[in-house]
């Protein structure tokens, strides 16, 4: 992408990580409704997003960095584990999301993957255009 693009700039790329993270955390609520809950206020979701997109700028390059032997020999699988781990804390940060279990967490965080994975083709689609 080019730099000169404005959703390339550090707040719009922040907010697009917070919509992607809510969004994901929604569509994981939706999926494992018996192990992940929000208490169906959506409200709880959009700040559990922003908390999760906080911990995803700032404590999960510290442990990506910490991981790297394992995410070398698993071929970057180890990254699933991550993202689920990521989950977890946000839900230990934020009381109103409920994670019961690490691998509820793990899948979240595979549903948070792929809808930024959608989101990105979908928006860099959108701006080469």
């Amino acid at each position: 992408m080019n730099k000169n693009k404005p959703l390339n700039k550090p707040p719009y790329r922040f907010l697009t990580r917070w919509l992607v993270c809510s969004l994901g955390l929604w569509i994981a609520a939706a999926i494992l409704s018996t192990s992940i809950s929000y208490g169906s206020r959506f409200g709880v979701v959009i700040i559990a997003g922003l908390i999760l997109a906080i911990i995803n700028t700032i404590v999960k390059p510290i442990i990506i960095f910490l991981s790297l032997p394992a995410l070398l020999l698993s071929l970057g699988l180890f990254m699933i584990i991550i993202n689920g781990l990521t989950v977890l804390i946000a839900s230990k940060l934020y009381h109103s999301l409920h994670v019961t279990n690490f691998w509820a967490a793990v899948f979240a965080g595979m549903v948070i993957g792929l809808v930024n994975l959608l989101v990105t083709a979908i928006l860099e689609g959108v701006t080469t255009k």
